[in-house]
């Protein structure tokens, strides 16, 4: 590989941990929101939304074998590990992220399930009155 074509792939390379860096933030501020609408008690469409885009991320997470899809390009591109996070993630975050999401998950899911439970059991109350 001559020098031209290995820093074409570097640049590549860091175009596409820069991509996932954004993506990586854009999920977690859905997440920070799917939190705050939870605990806030709104559970309405755009807490919805920003649930879809959580799940969408976890679904694809999931269905690529609890690895980021992204992972096999960064190994394409010439990424000794074929990490995504390495440069702008801390280490340690970025090898515990599955665990450090699974417990919000569960949170998120449990305070939105209560929130519509309450606007359920309201709704209930009311028709019967």
């Amino acid at each position: 590989m001559d020098a031209r074509h290995a820093a074409l792939r570097r640049v590549e390379l860091r175009t596409i941990k820069a991509v996932h860096t954004f993506a990586w933030f854009t999920i977690e501020a859905a997440m920070v929101y799917v939190l705050y609408a939870g605990f806030r008690g709104r559970s309405d469409r755009r807490a919805g939304l920003a649930a879809a885009v959580v799940f969408t991320e976890t679904a694809v997470f999931a269905g690529n074998g609890f690895h980021c899809p992204l992972t096999a390009v960064a190994e394409n591109l010439g990424d000794a590990s074929g990490s995504v996070t390495d440069i702008y993630l801390p280490a340690w975050f970025a090898r515990n992220l599955p665990a450090i999401h699974v417990p919000l998950l569960v949170l998120a899911i449990a305070l939105h399930w209560r929130n519509l439970h309450r606007r359920f059991l309201r709704r209930a109350a009311r028709t019967q009155q």
